[in-house]
């Protein structure tokens, strides 16, 4: 068990939080971090040249041990409030009043900023989201606005070949070397946020069935996170909706409200019958973590989660944590990541997300692992009577972005599980494992937990490495490197579309 809290104790649990980290952060991208997006605070007046503020200039960098001198309260994140007009132009005249030729008090919104366990349905016109948006805007808005426009991000093309009992994952395989390098931080592929395939229908029984065992420990959600929770929902399904007219629709009655209809299980969902992380749950089987601006101190609490895929930990355990709270188990976190993490946080804007993967190798293919599950064994012995066919790679496909109404920031992702026999036939992918296997660096390859399967896999690799030669696939001279394909492998796409027949 304490191989199992070292290699996730990066994250909001284990995994959820410490991907945030690792997708924002490295070692160069920390010297240039006030320098990657212009902050616009609201909640103070500054030049609009939009440079940092001198104090946090990084031409003077600070002391990895001193303070942030960064008062957070007075950062709120970038606003696109100027979208309300766009997306009022198709609302009714009652909707469309509350939302254009609005101006907005710079003193009234810094005090009206409503507070982190409040429920948004219970305040009026005085009250603002950390967006700069009013609450009375925010109900104008109603239920599935614009998120396109809101946000930035546009909605995704329609996959119209697609084909739900064919479909397979692309195939991620996020290996790097060497490890000093950045942390393939990539932007968000709008088309590929959420990701269905052929084990749809299985996945999301699979899912429901952890809630009910599990309850809290997976899913849970505190006060204030009413309308964060609403707003991650409303965009999924606009998402997939987009992404696959096919498969899904939105209807609306006088009597019902808004129906999500699932062609793919037959169902029907009431979406204002049930909690949003459950229309979530019954849907979409993907992690969702989301993270609220508290404006008494400007840092941001794990507020609501569905997390269903975690290794080793639960929710129940880190829900009403800060951030820094969260990271708190991570040697040097205080005194080298927090001040980098909190400013990231305060100013990333909704038109950026951000995609990146992570991975691990497995025995089978477990999805939840709470502590004491009897899986465990696995991790802290090599068994002699272990056989290839059950060692997998798990990749964990990971998404970070800033919801425009509520200004909280989701994580979300997905655990997809390979075997590594495919690695056989895919070109510089068994040099590359096994380049990071054997010469990683030792608290990384420690931080992966890796050795319980490296007496099957090494040999296999080092065999197929040779093969792959022989055959002509990877040239007699190639240096292992982190591949240009990254985070797939030369030849992917003819592979992938192959083996789904489209």
């Amino acid at each position: 068990m304490a191989v199992m809290e070292k290699q996730f104790a990066y994250g909001v649990a284990g995994i959820i939080l410490s991907v945030i980290f690792l997708l924002v952060l490295s070692k160069s991208q920390r010297g240039s971090l006030c320098t990657l997006l212009p902050l616009r605070s609201r909640c103070r007046r500054i030049s609009s040249s939009n440079t940092p503020p001198r104090s946090l200039s990084p031409a003077k960098k600070l002391p990895a041990n001193m303070p942030s001198p960064v008062d957070y309260r007075d950062i709120c994140p970038p606003s696109r409030r100027e979208s309300l007009s766009k997306v009022a132009e198709s609302l009714p005249a009652g909707q469309k009043e509350k939302l254009q030729g609005r101006e907005v008090d710079d003193t009234a919104f810094r005090k009206g900023i409503i507070p982190l366990t409040a429920n948004y349905r219970e305040y009026g016109p005085s009250t603002y989201t950390p967006m700069e948006i009013s609450i009375e805007e925010v109900k104008a808005l109603g239920d599935f606005p614009d998120y396109a426009e809101l946000s930035g991000v546009p909605l995704p093309e329609a996959y119209n070949e697609f084909n739900i009992d064919k479909a397979i994952p692309r195939p991620y395989r996020p290996l790097r070397w060497a490890y000093h390098q950045t942390m393939s931080l990539t932007k968000l592929e709008p088309d590929w946020w959420l990701e269905l395939e052929s084990r749809y229908t299985s996945r999301v029984a699979e899912r429901k069935e952890l809630v009910k065992k599990y309850g809290k420990m997976v899913l849970d959600y505190l006060p204030g996170s009413e309308l964060a929770s609403k707003e991650i929902m409303e965009m999924a399904l606009q998402f997939l909706c987009a992404r696959y007219p096919q498969y899904f629709s939105l209807s609306k009655t006088e009597a019902e409200g808004h129906v999500f209809h699932n062609a793919i299980l037959k169902t029907r969902t009431v979406i204002n019958s049930m909690h949003p992380l459950h229309v979530i749950l019954h849907n979409i089987p993907e992690d969702f973590a989301i993270m609220l601006r508290n404006p008494d101190d400007g840092l941001y609490y794990f507020r609501a989660g569905l997390l269903c895929s975690a290794l080793g930990w639960n929710v129940s355990t880190k829900l009403g944590l800060a951030l820094k709270e969260i990271h708190a188990p991570i040697p040097d976190y205080k005194e080298k990541m927090e001040f980098s993490m909190d400013r990231y946080f305060a100013k990333m804007p909704t038109a950026r997300p951000i995609q990146r993967g992570s991975w691990g190798l497995e025995v089978d293919k477990p999805l939840f692992m709470p502590p004491g599950d009897p899986h465990e064994k696995y991790r802290s012995l090599q068994d002699p009577d272990l056989t290839l066919d059950r060692i997998h790679l798990r990749v964990d496909w990971q998404t970070l972005r800033r919801l425009p109404l509520s200004g909280a920031i989701v994580f979300n992702f997905k655990a997809l599980f390979t075997s590594v026999e495919d690695f056989r036939e895919e070109a510089c992918v068994p040099a590359l494992l096994r380049k990071v296997l054997t010469e990683g660096k030792k608290n990384m390859m420690e931080y992966k937990s890796t050795w319980h399967v490296e007496h099957l896999v090494l040999p296999k690799l080092e065999e197929w490495e040779r093969e792959q030669v022989e055959k002509g696939l990877v040239g007699k001279n190639w240096e292992v490197r982190t591949l240009d394909e990254s985070p797939w492998f030369p030849g992917w796409e003819k592979k992938w579309h192959d083996r789904q027949g489209f």
